[in-house]
């Protein structure tokens, strides 16, 4: 089935997906800021984001005019559907948290980062049938490399077993969820909408009880602007960058959609130099140039390899 069954261009979708690796990348600034105004932990701030997103995204599918579903599907099949989702994003994100506290953020974010490309090349093999190709291959190579460098080329990172271990069930998470999304965008059964709605109502339910545990409401001295901080990572990097994500995720390549996600470390990268004072270092400069390459000559392919089937469709 082309990917204009899902009513999603290709080109529109890789498009989808740079905007939401970039928007990814401000989360991290913001939750930092948020962490200096308060004492807030991240597990509350990731229920926080996630149910606050929630809202958003619901505000936003009940002021949008409906439009038709390509599939009509079974409310069991939905439920399913949405479980498998959520739990996906819910393990995805908090697994993370946990890595970065046990073994760093360097670590972390290589291990996550790093084995989600391979992970999720090799199951859409498996599972898909699709097939990266040698230059898809050292596309991702690069991609790997670069992440590498940008977040290893300081040095002084700390491998510990078990951070590595919760980054690679993050990565796992990332995996089933990216899988799962494009093998229902081939019938043509994903709707964006409802798909994210649904996710973020079981990710906000599998989060709100070790939130709780962690401490929901924060102590701070600044409200006004620990606020604003939430609303902004509930808005831009979660609702925004998901809803995004959940709508290209079902016609572009998983492969190709992993390493675009990528440009999360870039643009926390950029942003640390540009309104952090961070300095930018020779290891920071290469691997951006690194990812960004990788990610430009995989978008590249994946437009090419689209645009035969491709119809402009309006969504």
């Amino acid at each position: 089935m082309s990917n204009a069954a899902v009513g999603l261009p290709v080109g529109r979708g890789l498009s989808y997906l740079i905007v939401a690796g970039v928007a990814w990348g401000t989360a991290g600034a913001a939750g930092s800021l948020a962490y200096r105004a308060s004492d807030i932990g991240p597990v509350a701030l990731s229920f926080w984001r996630c149910a606050a997103g929630l809202v958003l995204l619901a505000a936003a599918r009940l002021l949008r005019p409906r439009a038709r579903a390509a599939v009509t599907q079974p409310l069991r099949r939905r439920a399913l559907r949405a479980g498998a989702t959520g739990v996906g994003l819910a393990v995805f994100q908090t697994a993370y948290f946990a890595a970065v506290a046990a073994t760093g953020l360097a670590v972390a974010t290589v291990v996550t980062l790093g084995a989600g490309p391979v992970l999720i090349a090799l199951g859409a093999r498996l599972t898909l049938g699709e097939r990266l190709g040698r230059g898809g291959g050292l596309a991702v190579a690069g991609a790997l490399a670069g992440l590498g460098v940008l977040t290893l080329g300081g040095g002084g990172a700390t491998v510990r077993p078990w951070g590595v271990l919760l980054g690679l069930l993050s990565a796992a998470g990332c995996c089933v969820m990216t899988l799962l999304t494009r093998r229902w965008g081939r019938d043509g059964s994903v709707d964006a909408a409802s798909t994210s709605v649904a996710a973020f109502t079981v990710t906000s339910l599998c989060l709100l009880p070790f939130a709780l545990a962690e401490g929901l409401v924060p102590h701070t001295a600044e409200p006004g602007r620990l606020l604003w901080l939430v609303a902004y990572i509930a808005a831009v990097p979660t609702a925004l960058a998901y809803a995004l994500y959940f709508a290209a995720a079902a016609v572009v390549r998983p492969a190709t959609v992993s390493v675009i996600m990528l440009l999360e470390p870039v643009s926390a990268a950029v942003l640390a130099v540009v309104l952090l004072g961070e300095r930018l270092t020779a290891s920071t400069l290469t691997g951006t140039v690194l990812l960004l390459a990788s990610v430009a000559a995989l978008a590249v392919a994946e437009a090419r390899g689209g645009a035969a089937d491709e119809e402009p469709v309006l969504v």
